[in-house]
C-alpha cells in the first residue's frame, strides 16, 4: 500500500539536491556491512525523519506528501469532483491513495467512487486518521523477512538517532532514549536480542570518531527482573528503579523489556478506567507511569504483529505516554505486516472498509527476494498419505542424506527440528521413534518443551537449547513442542519437518515455522535450506505465502540463489582528451558574529524573564457537569499540576548540561538569588514534596536562563566574488559500480572506445582485419567464433568519442539523460560547430559544484550545493573552455522541488550575471529540461539554445 508511494518518494528525495544525508547513505554502502534491505530501510527511515519531520503518517498524508502528482485535468471524472479535490489536499491525497493499480483494478475502488460520488459529504481527516490507528505520533512498520537482520537494523536506528541528536540536542525529531518490547511468547530471545544490539559496531552506519563516542554513552538496562517479596529487603519493583534511576533526562539510555509481561499485562480495557488511577493496579503501574516520564524516547516493537492484536492494547499505552510529549517515533519490525482480520474503516453511516494489511508499513522487503539474495534456498516437499512417523522418518532420512555431514564455516554443525503437536506426541512417539526405528544415538537429540503434569524436562535441556548454535553443540535432532516458532535464532537449523498440524490458533505459524531453517550462516556463502510438511501443513502454508507474500510454495522451490552482483569497473579519459579545468567564479559569503552587548547583563535578564513568566505558562481547565446539563457545568481553572519531582541543585545543573559547555554550574549557581525567584514561580509544594508545575513550558525557561548567560549578537554577511577551477573528474574517487540499466556505454562499446584510443582502424582498416580474423579461426576449425567474430562492427558512438565520455562508462541517473547525452550527439549543429558534451551529473567524483545562495534582506543565506547533470562546451586554440552551457535534466516528480528551484535560480540569474560580467562575455549559460515534456520538445530546445549560444 503506502509503502510502495514511499519507496518512489524517497528515491525521488536521495536523488534530489535536498538530500542532505547522501554522503551519510553513500558512507553506509561503501562500508558494505549491512545488507541492501537493511540499507534501504534505512533511507526509508532517515527520508521520514528528515524531509517528513518525523509527522505522523495521517497528517503527512493529509498534507499530500505522499501524493503521485496525478493531472485532475486529464481524468474522466465530473467537474464538481475535479475542483473540489483541486482545492483540498486531504481529499485529493485520499482520492490519489484510492487510485492506486492492485491487480486487475485500483486498490480502493470503493473509495474512489464514493469520492467522485460524494466529494463533499466525507470527513476526510476522520478516514485518514483511522487508516492510520488514530494515533498522532510517528508510528512506523518495517516489514522484512526473518533472517534479514532487524535487530541489527535496531541498533543502527538507535545510534542514527543519537548522532543527529547530538548534532542538534534541541530537534525533537531524534530521540535521546529507546525502550525495544520483545513479545512474551518471544522470552528467550530477549538476552540475544540485547546482545545483538550492544555489539552492534556503530562505524558501520556513523563515520568516526562519532561512533566510538556513542557508542561509549550508551547504557543498556534489561527490564525483566521479578517484584520482590513482601517481606524481602530488596526493592520492592527492581524495574521501576532501574528507570526512576536514570531519570530525568537521560542520554543513550536504552531498555530492552518483555512486553506484555512488563508493560501491558495489568492494562485496563474496560475505557470506564484511567491507566494509571486504579487503585488495585497501582504497583504494576508505576513502571509504565515511569517510562512515560523517559523524555525523547522511540519505542522499537519486535514481532510487532504479536502487538497488534486484540488482547494487547499496546497503543492505548503509548497513547498515554505520548500525552506526556516524551514519545518521538514508534518503529514496529516484522515479517509478517497483516492483521489477523481486516481492520474496519467506517467511511460513512452506511459505508466501511476492510483493510487486512498493518497500514503504516513504510518500508516492505519480499520473501522471495531475500531468499534470492541472502537466506538459505528451500526445497520444500509435501509428504501425501503418510502418516506422521512415516513423514518424521522421510524427513530425517533425507535431511541425513544432504546435511547429515555438513559443517559450516563457524563450525556448527546441521541441525533439523521436528515440531511435535504435543508433549505427549513427542515423548511418546517421536523420542521413542527416533531412537528404536531410526537407531539415532540419543547424545544427538535434544528435547525442550515447557512441561506438564507427566512430563518434565532436566533442567540442563534449556542451557543446551540456548547453545545450538555454537561449535559446543553436538545436538542434531531438535524436538520441540511450542517453542521455536519465531524470535528463535539458531543459524545452523537446517531443516524443519512439521508432521501434523499445528493446535495454534494463530494463522502465521506454519509460515513462521518454517522460516526458521532459512537463516545465513555465513554471509555471501549459498546455502541450502530442507521443509518437510504434510498435506494440510502445505496447504495452510501456500494460503499464508500467497496473502502474505504473493507467492506460493512451487515458486519458492523453483528460486535459484542470485549470484553476486557484477562489478564494472570504471576508466578515465581525461588526459585522452586533454580536457582542460573549467576556470569560473564562485560566490564566497562569510559570516561574522556582531556583539551587541558589552557584558552579558545575566542579573537583568533573570529579573526581566521573572517579570514575564507568566508568558511561558499555558492554561489548565477542568469542566464538571452531568450528562444532561452540559450547559450547567462549574469550571475551575487549575493553578498547579505535574507529577515530576523538582530540586534547585538538579534543575541549575540539567540547565548547564544542556549548554553544552556554553555554561557552567558554577556560573549559574553565581546568581542563585535570581534563579530561586524563578524557581519558586514555577513549581509547587504537594505533601511536603516540590513539583514542577507543569503548566510552564519548562523547556523554553531554561533555554531563556542559558541566553541570559550570553552576550546578545547579530550575523552580518560578507561576501566576495573568488575565481576557481575544477576539474570534471576526481580521478582519485572513481570506484566499482554495480551493473545497472542506466550505465552507458556498455562493456563492449566501452572496450572498443579505449582499443580505437590507442589504435585508432578506419572502416577498411578494420574490415580487413576482422576478414583475416575469420579466415585463420576457419583454418584453426574455431566455427563456433566465426559467427561472433563476423556480427562485430563499428559502433556509430566511435565517431563521436573523441566529443564526450571523459569517463567510462557513464552511471546516469535515468534512461532521460541517456536518450539527451545521445541526441546532442546526435545533432548537426553539435557536430558543425565542433562542441563537445560531458555528463557531470554524478556527485562526489566532478570539482565543477557551484555554491548557491538565496539573498534574505541585505543578507546571504546558503541554499546547498548544486551539480550540473551535462556541460556542452567549445574550446579556443590555447586549449582553454571559451563558452560552456549548463544543462539541467529532471523528471517530473522534482518539478516542485522547493529547494531546486532555490538553486536554479541562483545558478540562472546571479551564477550566469557574475560570471559572464568578470569574464567580459557570455561564458555560461543555463538550459532546464524536464522529462514531463517529450523528448522530440526537450532535443528541439536543446538545438536552439544551441544555435543562439555557440552562434559566435
Amino acid at each position: 500500500m503506502l509503502n510502495n508511494i514511499i519507496k518512489i518518494k524517497t528515491t525521488q528525495w536521495l536523488q534530489s539536491t535536498d538530500c542532505s544525508v547522501i554522503d551519510l547513505i553513500k558512507y553506509i554502502r561503501e562500508k558494505r556491512e549491512l545488507r541492501d534491505t537493511q540499507i534501504e530501510a534505512i533511507e526509508t527511515y532517515l527520508f521520514l525523519k528528515i524531509e517528513g519531520q518525523n509527522k505522523p503518517l495521517w497528517k503527512l498524508f493529509a498534507e499530500g506528501f505522499f501524493t503521485n502528482g496525478t493531472d485532475l485535468s486529464k481524468l474522466n471524472i465530473n467537474e464538481k469532483a475535479r475542483t473540489f479535490l483541486g482545492s483540498n489536499a486531504n481529499a485529493f491525497a485520499l482520492y490519489d491513495f484510492s487510485r492506486q493499480p492492485s491487480g486487475k483494478t485500483t486498490l480502493l475502488p470503493k473509495l474512489e467512487k464514493m469520492i467522485v460520488d460524494d466529494c463533499e459529504k466525507i470527513d476526510y481527516n476522520k478516514i485518514i486518521k483511522s487508516i492510520f490507528y488514530n494515533v498522532s505520533y510517528a508510528d512506523y512498520l518495517l516489514s522484512l523477512p526473518m533472517g534479514s537482520g532487524k535487530t541489527y537494523l535496531m541498533a543502527a536506528f538507535i545510534y542514527l538517532d543519537l548522532y543527529f541528536a547530538a548534532n542538534e540536542p534541541e530537534n525533537k525529531n531524534f530521540s535521546h532514549n529507546f525502550l525495544v518490547l520483545i513479545p512474551s511468547g518471544l522470552k528467550t530471545s530477549i538476552g540475544p536480542s540485547l546482545r545483538t544490539i550492544e555489539n552492534f559496531d556503530p562505524s558501520w552506519v556513523i563515520p568516526e570518531p562519532a561512533a566510538s563516542n556513542l557508542k561509549k554513552q550508551l547504557i543498556f538496562d534489561v527490564l525483566d527482573e521479578q517484584k520482590s517479596a513482601k517481606k524481602s529487603n530488596k526493592a520492592r519493583n527492581p524495574n521501576a528503579q532501574k528507570v526512576n534511576k536514570c531519570l530525568p533526562n537521560p542520554f543513550g539510555q536504552v531498555f530492552v523489556v518483555n512486553a506484555e509481561k512488563v508493560i501491558l499485562n495489568r492494562v485496563d480495557t474496560t475505557g470506564q478506567k484511567s491507566l494509571f488511577e486504579d487503585d488495585e493496579d497501582k504497583k504494576a503501574n508505576e513502571l509504565r507511569n515511569l517510562i512515560g516520564q523517559i523524555p525523547n524516547l522511540s519505542i522499537l516493537i519486535d514481532e510487532v504483529h504479536h502487538a497488534a492484536s486484540s488482547d494487547i492494547k499496546l497503543r492505548q499505552v503509548v497513547n498515554s505516554w505520548n500525552e506526556k510529549g516524551n514519545i518521538t517515533t514508534v518503529l514496529g519490525f516484522s515479517g509478517t505486516p497483516y492483521l489477523s482480520s481486516p481492520e474496519k474503516i467506517q467511511l460513512t453511516e452506511y459505508e466501511t472498509l476492510k483493510i487486512a494489511e498493518i497500514t503504516n508499513t513504510v518500508y516492505y522487503y519480499p520473501l522471495t527476494t531475500a531468499i534470492k539474495k541472502f537466506l538459505k534456498t528451500p526445497t520444500v516437499k509435501i509428504a501425501e498419505n503418510l502418516d506422521h512417523l512415516q513423514i518424521v522418518k522421510k524427513g530425517i532420512e533425507d535431511f541425513n542424506q544432504q546435511f547429515g555431514k555438513l559443517v559450516y564455516e563457524d563450525n556448527t554443525i546441521a541441525k533439523v527440528a521436528i515440531y511435535c503437536s504435543s508433549i505427549e506426541m513427542l515423548e511418546n512417539e517421536i523420542y521413542p521413534y527416533l531412537q528404536s526405528e531410526l537407531n539415532i544415538n540419543p547424545t544427538e537429540i535434544l528435547r525442550f518443551h515447557g512441561g506438564n503434569k507427566s512430563y518434565s524436562l532436566p533442567k540442563e535441556n534449556e542451557l543446551q537449547f540456548r547453545s545450538l548454535d555454537t561449535p559446543l553443540s553436538k545436538k542434531k535432532y531438535i524436538l520441540l513442542v511450542g517453542i521455536g516458532k519465531e524470535g528463535w535464532d539458531c543459524k545452523s537449523l537446517t531443516s524443519v519437518i512439521l508432521p501434523q498440524k499445528s493446535k495454534s490458533s494463530s494463522k502465521n505459524t506454519i509460515i513462521q515455522t518454517t522460516c526458521r531453517c532459512l537463516r545465513q550462516v555465513t554471509r555471501g556463502n549459498d546455502e541450502s535450506a530442507l521443509v518437510w510438511l504434510n498435506k494440510e501443513n502445505a496447504n495452510i502454508l501456500n494460503k499464508q505465502l500467497q496473502k502474505e507474500q504473493q507467492t506460493s510454495i512451487e515458486e519458492i522451490n523453483s528460486i535459484t540463489r542470485t549470484s553476486k552482483p557484477e562489478m564494472i569497473e570504471r576508466v578515465s579519459r581525461m588526459d585522452f582528451l586533454k580536457l582542460p579545468k573549467v576556470d569560473f567564479y564562485q560566490l564566497k559569503v562569510s559570516y561574522q558574529s556582531i556583539e551587541e552587548e558589552e557584558k552579558a547583563n545575566t542579573k537583568k535578564k533573570l529579573q526581566e524573564l521573572l517579570t514575564n513568566i507568566s508568558k511561558y505558562k499555558s492554561t489548565a481547565l477542568i469542566t464538571t457537569t452531568g450528562l444532561e446539563h452540559l450547559e450547567d457545568g462549574e469550571l475551575e481553572y487549575l493553578e498547579n499540576s505535574g507529577a515530576n519531582f523538582a530540586n534547585f541543585n538538579t534543575w541549575v545543573f540539567n540547565i548547564a548540561k544542556e549548554s553544552f559547555e556554553t555554561t557552567t554550574s558554577n556560573k549559574l549557581h553565581q546568581f542563585d538569588t535570581e534563579l530561586k525567584e524563578v524557581f519558586e514561580a514555577i513549581t509547587f509544594e504537594k505533601d511536603k514534596q516540590l513539583f514542577f508545575n507543569e503548566q510552564f513550558d519548562l523547556y523554553l525557561i531554561n533555554s531563556q536562563i542559558r541566553v541570559a548567560f550570553s552576550i546578545k549578537k547579530s550575523l552580518k554577511t560578507k561576501q566576495e566574488i573568488i575565481p576557481q577551477e575544477a576539474n570534471l573528474l576526481i580521478v582519485d574517487k572513481l570506484k566499482a559500480i554495480v551493473q545497472n540499466k542506466n550505465i552507458f556505454p556498455g562493456k563492449d562499446i566501452s572496450k572498443q572506445i579505449l582499443d580505437f584510443d590507442k589504435n585508432p582502424l578506419s572502416s577498411e582498416t578494420f574490415n580487413k582485419q576482422k576478414q583475416e580474423k575469420i579466415l585463420q579461426l576457419t583454418q584453426e576449425g574455431k566455427f563456433e567464433e566465426i559467427a561472433k567474430v563476423a556480427s562485430e562492427t563499428i559502433h556509430p558512438i566511435i565517431g563521436q568519442k573523441d566529443k564526450s565520455f571523459h569517463l567510462l562508462p557513464y552511471n546516469f541517473d535515468s534512461s532521460f539523460e541517456l536518450n539527451i547525452l545521445n541526441k546532442a550527439l546526435q545533432l548537426k549543429n553539435f557536430k558543425e560547430k565542433n562542441l563537445e558534451i560531458y555528463f557531470n551529473g554524478e556527485r562526489g567524483i566532478t570539482e565543477f559544484v557551484i555554491n548557491c545562495f538565496a539573498k534574505k534582506g541585505k543578507n546571504w543565506r546558503n541554499v546547498g550545493k548544486y551539480t550540473t547533470d551535462f556541460l556542452i562546451l567549445n574550446r579556443t586554440s590555447e586549449n582553454k573552455i571559451h563558452k560552456a552551457l549548463i544543462i539541467e535534466t529532471k523528471g517530473e516528480g522534482f518539478s516542485n522541488d522547493q529547494s531546486f528551484i532555490k538553486k536554479k535560480n541562483f545558478v540562472e540569474t546571479e551564477f550566469l550575471e557574475q560570471n559572464n560580467e568578470k569574464f567580459g562575455y557570455q561564458k555560461f549559460d543555463f538550459l532546464y529540461l524536464e522529462d514531463s515534456e517529450s523528448l522530440t520538445n526537450n532535443v528541439g530546445k536543446l538545438n536552439t539554445k544551441i544555435n543562439s549560444f555557440f552562434s559566435e
